[in-house]
């Protein structure tokens, strides 16, 4: 089991910065891939970034890439997601995951073995 703990949420100003970080616990932190999901209401989750085991290879969904940047320290076994310029459509509850298999793989699919609860980031326009 991986227990997964998101953090850092709030309400921004468009145009503003926040960092969310997810701690994690149980098995070994570097033996997962890790990223991070949205989702907005009224709207399905959707994948945002992914960065593999020790952090070689990242993946950005395209509404985000150049503003957001993935990063994670194994010896803190935290992952987090620095988003920058941030938008009103960025508006969302933003979930960590966990997967066994590939960060690439978390591009295509949310079948990720673990999940973290969720934070909420709102945008004001």
């Amino acid at each position: 089991q991986v227990q997964l703990v998101e953090s850092g949420g709030g309400l921004v100003q468009a145009g503003g910065s926040l960092r969310l970080s997810c701690a994690a616990s149980g098995r070994t932190f570097s033996n997962y891939p890790m990223g991070w999901f949205r989702q907005a209401p009224g709207k399905e989750r959707e994948f945002v970034a992914a960065i593999s085991k020790y952090g070689s290879s990242t993946y950005y969904a395209d509404s985000v890439k150049g503003r957001f940047t993935i990063s994670r320290d194994n010896a803190k076994n935290t992952v987090y997601l620095q988003m920058e310029r941030l938008r009103p459509e960025d508006t969302a509850i933003y979930y960590c995951a966990a997967r066994r298999t590939t960060a690439q793989a978390m591009v295509t699919s949310l079948q990720n073995d673990y999940w973290g609860q969720g934070t909420q980031v709102t945008v004001s326009s």
